[in-house]
C-alpha cells in the first residue's frame, strides 16, 4: 500500500481542486450536518466505492458510475425512509454496508484491476491532472449556483420542515435535490481525500464554524474559510515532508476543531453558535 505525498508539479492542481472542493463541501456539508445528516456524506462515498470498482471493473470512467450509484441509492433508500419510516442512522448504514461489499465483491473477481488505482479512491490522490481539475471547476460551479437559486427554501425546511410545508414548499423535492447535489459533491471530492475521509470536509470545517457564527451565512462563510485553510495548509506539508495529503488535510482541520473547542470553553468565544438554533 502506497500514500501518495504533493510533489512540486502537481502543486497548482493540487491547491485549485483543493480549495473548489472545500468550498463546495464547506457549503453542502453545512446542510446536511444541521439536518442531523452528518455521517451522510460518508455512507455516501462509501456507496459511491461500489460504482467506483464497477466502472473499473468493466472499463468505463469510474466516476460517472460512481455518480450515477451515489445518486440513485440515496434518493431510492431515502424514498424508503420515508414510506416505511426508517430512522436516519439505519439508512446511513445500509448506504455504508451495501457500496462497501459491492465494492469488495468486484474487486475480489477481477484479475487485471490496478490496486493502485482503488488506492486512489480509497486514500485520495495527489495527483489531479487537467482535465479533472476542469470537470471540478464545471461541476461545483453548476452546483454552487444550484444552492444560491435554493438556498433559502432549503434552508427553511431545513430549520422548520412542518412550517416550510404548510407555506407551500415542496420539502420532499427539496432533500431529494440536495441528496443529489451531496452525490455529486462526494464523488468528486474522493480525489482529494478519497472515500475513507470524505466526511470531514463536511463536517469538521462545519462543526467548528457553528461554535463561532449566529446566522447562516456567517457560518458557512467561516466553515469555508477552515475548510480552505485545512485544505492548503494539508497540501503544503505534505509537500513539505513527503507525506500523505489526505491526511494531512484531515489533521489540519480537527486541529481546527480542537482548537475552536478550546476557546469556546476558555470563553474567547461569547456567541452561543447556530448549533442552538438547530437543535
Amino acid at each position: 500500500m502506497t500514500f501518495e505525498s504533493v510533489s512540486y508539479e502537481s502543486i497548482p492542481h493540487a491547491l485549485v481542486s483543493g480549495i473548489i472542493i472545500s468550498i463546495l463541501c464547506s457549503a453542502v456539508g453545512l446542510f446536511l450536518v444541521l439536518r442531523r445528516y452528518s455521517l451522510f456524506g460518508d455512507a455516501l462515498a462509501h456507496s459511491a466505492f461500489g460504482g467506483v470498482a464497477f466502472g473499473l471493473f468493466v472499463g468505463v470512467y469510474p466516476l460517472w458510475i460512481a455518480c450515477i450509484v451515489a445518486i440513485l441509492s440515496a434518493l431510492g433508500l431515502t424514498k424508503v425512509r420515508q414510506k416505511f419510516e426508517i430512522s436516519s442512522d439505519a439508512i446511513v448504514a445500509i448506504l455504508f454496508a451495501t457500496g462497501l461489499g459491492a465494492g469488495m465483491i468486484l474487486i475480489s473477481i477481477s484479475d487485471d484491476l490496478d490496486l493502485h488505482d482503488i488506492e486512489e479512491f480509497l486514500f485520495g490522490s495527489a495527483i489531479i491532472d487537467t482535465q479533472n481539475v476542469i470537470t471540478i471547476l464545471v461541476m461545483a460551479g453548476v452546483i454552487l449556483t444550484i444552492l444560491f437559486f435554493t438556498y433559502k427554501k432549503l434552508l427553511y425546511s431545513t430549520f422548520s420542515e412542518e412550517q416550510a410545508k404548510a407555506s407551500g414548499i415542496p420539502v420532499d423535492k427539496r432533500s431529494y435535490l440536495l441528496i443529489a447535489v451531496a452525490g455529486v459533491t462526494v464523488v468528486i471530492s474522493m480525489q482529494l481525500v478519497g472515500v475513507l475521509l470524505i466526511s470531514v470536509l463536511f463536517v469538521l470545517p462545519n462543526v467548528s464554524a457553528m461554535l463561532y457564527s449566529r446566522s447562516f451565512k456567517q457560518t458557512m462563510f467561516l466553515s469555508m474559510c477552515f475548510a480552505v485553510s485545512a485544505t492548503v495548509s494539508g497540501i503544503m506539508i505534505s509537500y513539505q515532508f513527503d507525506i500523505a495529503q489526505s491526511g494531512c488535510i484531515v489533521l489540519v482541520a480537527a486541529v481546527i476543531f480542537v482548537g475552536s473547542l478550546i476557546a469556546k470553553s476558555a470563553g474567547l468565544v461569547k456567541t452561543a453558535g447556530i448549533m442552538t438554533k438547530a437543535r
